[in-house]
């Protein structure tokens, strides 16, 4: 049986308080002004010098903050650079502008993916930090001594692509014949894998090869993902 797209995993409003809550309970018991003191510094020194040249210590001095307060909200380096990036893809979700899949019709199922892919390369053509922050992220991630803390970005998109799923195959414009966790699975890995091909390649693209990823990559997804003629009833997997 497909499972109803859940308003609150699958709407942005439901993502981006979930990714707020990633971060340590505590860090919300901290005042909102040494908050915002603390990641612009982090920011600045992560944008500077890369995840590993970053020093604690830099940031530390530039937000006034005590070393045993950081490790009071902060398990790491790695642990406040992917906080810091939780909280850039929120942002990102806040310019993209609200989006429940519920809304999504058949008709305007792929394409309206495809729109606000158009609308994250605009973004991003405006803000060249975010892909070096990706580039960081993606280093982190393949580093098995210190990737714990990503994984915590990649459970909050799996529930959004397992609502977006569930959404098209009650449309009918998403294949019901194969397990719904193989499919997510196989979406999860998709995404990693586009995500960190751009991040890669972003700098030796044109304007005009980045306008036409949403297309080139959405229809990607619409072949992997893509209903069937014939396709059985969905397994509730």
């Amino acid at each position: 049986m497909v499972r109803t797209a859940s308003t609150n995993h699958g709407s942005t409003s439901g993502i981006r308080s979930e990714l707020g809550s990633m971060s340590r309970q505590r860090l919300e018991n901290l005042d909102p002004e040494r908050q915002k003191t603390l990641f612009e510094a982090a920011a600045e020194e992560f944008a500077a010098n890369g995840f590993d040249g970053a020093s604690l210590n830099r940031i530390l001095a530039k937000s006034g903050m005590s070393k045993s307060s950081l490790y009071y909200y902060f398990d790491d380096k790695a642990d406040l650079f992917t906080t810091l990036v939780e909280r850039s893809v929120a942002i990102l979700f806040n310019q993209l502008g609200e989006f429940n899949p519920a809304n999504l019709t058949a008709e305007t199922y792929w394409s309206e993916f495809e729109a606000r892919y158009a609308k994250v390369i605009s973004i991003v053509n405006g803000n060249g930090w975010l892909v070096r922050f990706g580039g960081m992220f993606y280093a982190l991630r393949s580093d098995p001594k210190q990737s714990a803390p990503t994984s915590r970005i990649f459970h909050t998109a799996r529930h959004w692509v397992e609502a977006i799923i569930a959404r098209g195959q009650e449309l009918g414009v998403v294949r019901s014949d194969l397990p719904n966790t193989l499919l997510v699975d196989s979406a999860m890995a998709l995404l990693e894998s586009l995500d960190r091909w751009v991040v890669t390649h972003w700098r030796e693209m044109t304007e005009a090869e980045r306008v036409a990823l949403p297309r080139t990559h959405i229809d990607l997804f619409r072949d992997l993902l893509g209903a069937r003629g014939g396709s059985k009833a969905p397994r509730g997997c």
